[in-house]
């Protein structure tokens, strides 16, 4: 327990030897018992393996249909928790940036504010209860409005009713 470039006085050596009998048998069970029956977690969350999506399973397919729901289910929590988070950064840098805030704090409302469009693109108005299917049907409708009329949001192309 004695340090380098620390100097040697009756104090410091009764300190080390109280603490190596103290410390010295929790360290040693600590280093050879706890963490070598351990398991390492590399990561803070559990990490699940992706599963096949709603488009890969077949329509008997119950069990392929439950793992895609469940694998909506967190990915919609993992981007909903996303969403929170830039949220509340853009939120806290117009606190902090008050007086001139919209250019201080523009790159934040941009990225707060697409995540936000791309979150209601794919979860939007599908209610509580929505699930794999219904976000599959949703962006199925989408992408046959935008063959037919172009983007949303850009009017319908070549249907003008005046």
């Amino acid at each position: 327990m004695v340090e380098e470039g620390r100097p040697q006085n009756t104090f410091t050596k009764a300190t080390d030897a109280v603490l190596g009998t103290l410390g010295g048998p929790a360290k040693w069970i600590r280093e050879n018992i706890v963490d070598r029956n351990r398991p390492v977690y590399p990561w803070y969350h559990r990490q699940y393996r992706r599963v096949p999506t709603i488009d890969e399973c077949y329509t008997d397919d119950i069990v392929c249909y439950v793992e895609a729901n469940e694998q909506f289910k967190r990915d919609k929590q993992v981007d909903n928790e996303v969403l929170s988070i830039l949220r509340k950064r853009q939120e806290d840098c117009a606190f902090y940036e008050a007086p001139n805030h919209k250019e201080k704090c523009a790159p934040l409302r941009e990225a707060y504010e697409k995540a936000a469009e791309n979150w209601f693109i794919k979860y939007g108005d599908l209610g509580a209860y929505g699930n794999v299917k219904d976000a599959y049907m949703k962006q199925k409708h989408r992408l046959i409005w935008e063959r037919r009329h172009g983007p949303v949001g850009t009017g319908m192309k070549g249907n003008n009713i005046d």
